[in-house]
């Protein structure tokens, strides 16, 4: 998923920011030692923190039905995960790099969620938005100058630009067979009742009901299924009427 991420930047950068073949763009880290290299103008944009974005996952997993409608299977959603890239521009002139800079902000500030036409790999097949978030503070209080102090050089002006994507974790569970019975539920309700429920365990028979005494409560039968293919059989005790 992340190659994906760095392949629709990449789409979006070349398509929006660079003009022509004059400026390149780099994923590597911008060290002391790579900027010595550099023979043309070179935007940068390095990836350097990845964490989970605990706040927008889906608990529920989502039902997979065929074509008739039946669920075939139950999928965990996707992961949203946080890719933080810090973007700097590297010119021979401070007034070229601050021109890419602002064509970058143009761009990703325009773009709160990437356009679908520069999606790349698993990102385009999920069909889930991918967000962004530009020049934001960075979360967990880390710095800039933290940043550019590991790499080991200067600090320079830089975008903080959060991509917020989805990451497949291809978890799903089985499930059962489709129900193909035909429910059928009839009630049963005696026309004359002289017992009396039970009250405890008796070792014959049943007492005479009292005259007083209020009729015992029907009992409501369910079937389910069909003749040839009986289901189960379910026996509810009925409610008394209240008076």
């Amino acid at each position: 998923m992340i190659h994906d991420v760095d392949a629709t930047l990449r789409a979006l950068i070349e398509r929006d920011v660079l003009d022509g073949p004059d400026v390149e763009l780099s994923f590597e880290a911008p060290t002391r030692e790579w900027a010595g290299k550099l023979a043309l103008p070179t935007i940068n944009v390095f990836l350097y923190d990845i964490r989970e974005d605990p706040s927008r996952r889906d608990v529920f997993f989502e039902e997979v039905r065929d074509d008739n409608g039946r669920v075939i299977e139950r999928r965990q959603p996707p992961r949203r995960l946080r890719l933080a890239y810090l973007l700097s521009a590297w010119t021979k002139r401070p007034e070229d790099e601050h021109r890419l800079l602002s064509a970058l902000l143009g761009c990703f500030l325009r773009a709160d969620v990437l356009p679908a036409e520069v999606l790349a790999g698993l990102l385009a097949d999920l069909g889930r938005p991918v967000l962004t978030q530009t020049a934001l503070s960075p979360e967990g209080g880390e710095q800039f100058s933290e940043v550019w102090g590991a790499l080991g050089g200067e600090l320079r002006p830089s975008i903080h630009l959060a991509v917020i994507a989805p990451f497949d974790v291809s978890r799903s569970l089985p499930v059962g067979p489709p129900v193909t019975e035909t429910p059928r539920i009839s009630v049963v309700r005696p026309d004359a009742v002289t017992e009396t429920p039970r009250r405890g365990r008796h070792k014959r028979g049943t007492e005479p009901a009292p005259e007083d005494a209020a009729p015992a409560l029907p009992d409501e039968v369910v079937r389910a299924g069909v003749e040839d293919e009986p289901g189960r059989v379910f026996r509810v005790r009925g409610m008394p009427e209240r008076r």
